[in-house]
């Protein structure tokens, strides 16, 4: 439920906070205009940041997103942390991304030719895991089969 007190104006740059807020390939850009768009108390930017706090892949956005609704005074349930994996089919996109470099690869060709193919899910992981993502990237690839 929003707040009676809604203020009618919106930053200047809303319309780039908006695209930045839903911007898949880059949760740094999410958290970013989650930090601006938290400051302006209207309709827009509440259904926004509501509509990151039940959708976004990347558990610490919504977190963010939910932590400016409270600030605002708003009535929302804390996002939930989704079991499994955060995009679906992972597995098979990063074994097809192995399958599509030579046999003997790195670990660091890999890494490359996912952000350049699926920033995507490169940036969702990266985002999920923190500190933990390169050790994670690395024991997923090596146990992905070649064939």
């Amino acid at each position: 439920m929003l707040n009676d007190k809604i203020i009618v104006e919106l930053p200047s740059n809303f319309e780039e906070l908006k695209k930045d807020a839903f911007r898949t390939a880059n949760w740094r850009e999410r958290m970013r205009a989650i930090e601006e768009l938290g400051q302006w108390e209207s309709r827009q930017t509440i259904e926004i940041l509501r509509r990151i706090v039940a959708e976004d892949a990347v558990y610490k956005v919504q977190e963010a997103a939910y932590s400016k609704l409270k600030a605002l005074g708003e009535t929302i349930s804390p996002p939930v942390r989704k079991k499994g994996d955060p995009i679906k089919d992972t597995t098979k996109i990063l074994l097809r991304i192995k399958k599509s470099l030579p046999e003997d690869h790195t670990l660091e060709e890999f890494k490359e030719k996912l952000q350049k193919m699926r920033i995507d899910v490169y940036d969702t992981y990266e985002g999920e895991k923190g500190a933990d993502f390169d050790q994670w990237l690395e024991n997923t690839w090596s146990s992905l089969s070649k064939k």
